[in-house]
C-alpha cells in the first residue's frame, strides 16, 4: 500500500510549542486552514505517485521546507544529525578523529587529529572520502558522512580514500575523541598565546588549565586568538567573558517578545591585561566576546573586521530524538550596540599578507616522471624541494640524480614508498607541504601587532 503514511502535520507541531512574534503575527485560522488543505495535496500525491515514498524522507522534507523560509541559522536536525550535534557541542564523540569539509562535491579530510585512529592508520590531509563501510558517498555531505564515521566506541569503520589517483582503504577502531579547542603557549616577552577556536561546553574549563600554567610562569599579559572561530554557545562565551572581563554587563539579548535578558560577568578584578585576535571568519559567540572587550574597554581588538552574526539560536530536542535549532534573539554588546550584519571592528585594523604560490607550476596529475624524464611536473617538484630546504641543483626541469635523490629523501620524510618516482601521492604531499611550509613561514602581522600592543 502506498499510503502506510499516518502523517502528522510537523508545522503545526512546531508552531505550537514555539511562542514567538512570528507566530503571533500568523493569521492562524486561515493558516490553519493552509495546513490542512497541504495535508490533503500531500496525501493526493501519495495515493496518485508512482512509487514508494519513505514516511521519514517525507516528514524531514516537510521540516526542511519550513526552516528552509526562515533565516540561514534555522534548521532541522534528523535524530542522528541531533546526536552529534549535541556531542559537538560537548567536544567529545566517538569516532576516528578526522576534521572534514565540503570541497568540489567531496569530502575532504583537513586535517587528521593529534593521536587519533586516523593519524596513526596514515590518512592525510587532502585525501578524499570516498567510501565509508563499502557505501558510496559520492554527492554526501560532510555532515551526512560524519553520521557514518561516527559510532560506538570500539567499533570498526572502512573508509575508502582516494589520494591523487590512488584508491586506498583503511580499517580502524573507533574510540573516544575530546575535541580541544584550546591551545596555549608562553611567547616572547613572557606573553601568553591563547588559540580558541570553538566555544563549547568545556571551552572555558580549558581555558582555565591554560591560565593555571601562565600563573605558574607569572603571565600577566596574553594575546587571545579568535581568528576564524565561528562560534559556539552562548553560555560558554559567557563563561569565558568571567575570566577576562569585569563585574557587569557583558551582553544584553532581546528575544523575539520584546523582553531582554542582561548577562553579567562576576569577576571582581582583570588579572591580566589581554589583546583579542579576530577576523572575517570570526562570528556569533567570538563576537559576543570581543564585543564585551572591546566596549568595555578592557582589552585591545586587533585584526579585520569580524562576521556579523549577532543572533542568537535556541536548540529543541522533539519528541522523536529529533531537533530543532532556530533564530530566537538578537544580542547587542555591553554598549547595547548591534553586531548583527555589522560585527565587531577593531581597534587596531591589520590584514595578514597573502600567500603567493603562483609562480610555482601547477602538477598536471597526469604523469609519474622517473629519472631522466624532463617535464614542468619536474621543475614543479625541483622548486618546492628547493622552497622546504633540500639541496638540489637550480630548477630546469630535468629530473637528474641530484633530483632523484631528494625525491627519495622527501618521501621517507612523509612516510611515502621511497623509490623515486614523482607519482600523484607525492606531487599531493609535495604541494601540502609547501602550502604548510608557507603559512608557517609568512610574517603573521597581526599577532605582532598584537604582542606590540601589550608590550
Amino acid at each position: 500500500m502506498k499510503r502506510k503514511i499516518s502523517l502528522f502535520i510537523v508545522i503545526l507541531m512546531i508552531l505550537s510549542s514555539f511562542t514567538s512574534a512570528f507566530a503571533y503575527e500568523l493569521n492562524r485560522d486561515k493558516f490553519s486552514d493552509d495546513v490542512d488543505y497541504m495535508k490533503t495535496v500531500i496525501f493526493f500525491v501519495l495515493d496518485n505517485y508512482q512509487y514508494e515514498v519513505n514516511q521519514e524522507d517525507v516528514i524531514n522534507g516537510l521540516y526542511d521546507g519550513f526552516f528552509g523560509v526562515l533565516d540561514d541559522y534555522s534548521i532541522y536536525y534528523t535524530p542522528e544529525e541531533y546526536k552529534a550535534m549535541l556531542e559537538y557541542t560537548a567536544g567529545e564523540f566517538c569516532g576516528i578523529g578526522v576534521e572534514i569539509t565540503d570541497l568540489n562535491s567531496q569530502v575532504v579530510i583537513v586535517t587528521p587529529m593529534p593521536d587519533s585512529p586516523a593519524i596513526e592508520a596514515g590518512i592525510k590531509s587532502g585525501d578524499v572520502i570516498k567510501t565509508i563501510d563499502g557505501y558510496d558517498i559520492t554527492g554526501a555531505t560532510s555532515g551526512q558522512a560524519t553520521l557514518l564515521i561516527r559510532g560506538k566506541e570500539g567499533t570498526s569503520v572502512k573508509i575508502g580514500i582516494m589520494r591523487g589517483k590512488e584508491n586506498l582503504t583503511f580499517d580502524l577502531i573507533r574510540r573516544a575523541i575530546v575535541t580541544n579547542y584550546v591551545e596555549g603557549k608562553i611567547l616572547e616577552d613572557n606573553i601568553g598565546y591563547l588559540k580558541v577556536t570553538s566555544f563549547s561546553d568545556n571551552t572555558a574549563e580549558l581555558v582555565e588549565k591554560e591560565l593555571a600554567a601562565f600563573d605558574k610562569n607569572n603571565v600577566k599579559k596574553i594575546v587571545i586568538d579568535m581568528r576564524n572561530n565561528g562560534g559556539g554557545t552562548l553560555q560558554s562565551a559567557v563563561e569565558l567573558l568571567n575570566l577576562f572581563v569585569t563585574e557587569g554587563p557583558v551582553l544584553y539579548v532581546e528575544s523575539a517578545d520584546g523582553k531582554e535578558e542582561i548577562y553579567e560577568s562576576t569577576l571582581k578584578e582583570q588579572k591580566y591585561e589581554i589583546a583579542v585576535l579576530i577576523n572575517k571568519g570570526s562570528a556569533s559567540a567570538t563576537e559576543i566576546f570581543a564585543g564585551a572587550v572591546k566596549y568595555k574597554n578592557e582589552g585591545i581588538i586587533v585584526g579585520t573586521n569580524s562576521y556579523g552574526k549577532g543572533v542568537v539560536q535556541s536548540l529543541i530536542q522533539l519528541i522523536n530524538g529529533s531537533g530543532v535549532k532556530f533564530t530566537t534573539a538578537e544580542y547587542f554588546s555591553a554598549d547595547k550596540i548591534p553586531v548583527h550584519k555589522i560585527g565587531i571592528t577593531p581597534d587596531i585594523i591589520i590584514e595578514n599578507e597573502k600567500i603567493d604560490i603562483s609562480k610555482y607550476p601547477q602538477f598536471s596529475n597526469e604523469k609519474k616522471p622517473e629519472l631522466g624524464n624532463v617535464s614542468l611536473d619536474v621543475l614543479a617538484a625541483e622548486m618546492i624541494l628547493e622552497e622546504l630546504g633540500y639541496i638540489i641543483n637550480p630548477p630546469d626541469g630535468v629530473y637528474d640524480n641530484i633530483s632523484f635523490d631528494q625525491i627519495v629523501k622527501f618521501q621517507e620524510d612523509n612516510l611515502l614508498h621511497p623509490y623515486g618516482t614523482i607519482d600523484f601521492a607525492t606531487q599531493n604531499a609535495l604541494y601540502s607541504a609547501l602550502l604548510k611550509h608557507m603559512e608557517n613561514t609568512r610574517e603573521d602581522l597581526q599577532l605582532k601587532a598584537a604582542l606590540d600592543a601589550l608590550k
